[in-house]
């Protein structure tokens, strides 16, 4: 297969995926090698991004999809939402970010931090796929919960070692190093 036919199959594959498609079933589906597909698809990435495309060709959550241009956000946000905001209450996007930075984290746990019940904001972020169980604490055999790849994908990051560190959006109190030693331990 021809480098412009591998970019073309690619390209048309990645226009239909729901959810991000990593290297190998890609490989698998076009019968080139895996490296081949990776270099292309990067190169594609770069060759987007150079031509000031509207869209952005993007690794996230293991894998690669097509996402409309950053600098496009508005435009597409009033397309999409036509004025209907669904967006999460301040609780749940303080209970998410817990639960990223402190995961596996029991409810109790994410209470205690936010130092109010987040039994229905919970609910919310299970609802919405942001967050999962992902297991049982042995000593209380309390439910643990981690974000979702679909939480990854909507941020844009491939994996929680990619998500941006809290001091620098913190206020310079006493104390602080003690409240983040809580989110991180």
């Amino acid at each position: 297969m021809s480098e412009l036919e591998l970019n073309r199959s690619l390209e048309a594959i990645l226009m239909v995926v729901d959810e991000p498609v990593n290297e190998v079933v890609l490989a698998q589906i076009t019968e080139v090698p895996t490296e081949v597909v990776t270099a292309a698809l990067k190169a594609l990435a770069v060759s987007y991004e150079e031509q000031g495309r509207g869209f952005q060709l993007r690794e996230v959550a293991g894998g690669w999809r097509f996402y409309s241009h950053p600098d496009q956000a508005p435009l597409v946000e009033k397309f999409v939402l036509d004025g209907q905001q669904t967006r999460l209450t301040q609780a749940a996007l303080e209970t998410l970010a817990v639960i990223a930075y402190r995961q596996p984290v029991s409810r109790a746990r994410v209470s205690a931090i936010r130092g109010v019940n987040v039994e229905a904001v919970m609910k919310t972020l299970l609802t919405r796929g942001l967050v999962e169980e992902r297991g049982v604490e042995p000593e209380t055999g309390a439910i643990l919960y981690g974000t979702t790849s679909f939480f990854l994908e909507k941020i844009g990051v491939r994996g929680i070692e990619d998500l941006p560190g809290l001091a620098p959006f913190l206020p310079d109190v006493d104390g602080l190093d003690e409240v983040l030693a809580s989110l991180t331990d």
